[in-house]
């Protein structure tokens, strides 16, 4: 199946573009691409998962609706579903 991948802010900069589209096997969840994301890119490596679980602070979006509302790291995808991730953000 085929999904859509977005980055934002320095994830962006560690995959080197904005948005991806990416086959992922049928039955794939979100914790198995953060994890192959991670693995591919050096820029992402420990920063997507830890120990199984999302970051804290990490946003990811399936379908615009954050995964942790969902099933967290097993939430299952579609083709054609949209992942967004999200950097932690810091301001004041």
């Amino acid at each position: 199946m085929e999904l859509e991948l977005r980055f934002f802010a320095t994830f962006r900069e560690a995959v080197g573009e904005k948005e991806r589209r990416r086959t992922v096997e049928d039955g794939a969840s979100v914790g198995d691409v953060l994890g192959a994301l991670e693995d591919e890119y050096d820029g992402l490596e420990e920063q997507l998962l830890e120990n199984g679980s999302i970051r804290p602070q990490l946003s990811v979006l399936k379908n615009g609706r954050d995964v942790v509302h969902m099933e967290g790291p097993e939430t299952p995808l579609e083709d054609g579903d949209r992942l967004s991730v999200f950097p932690p953000v810091a301001g004041g």
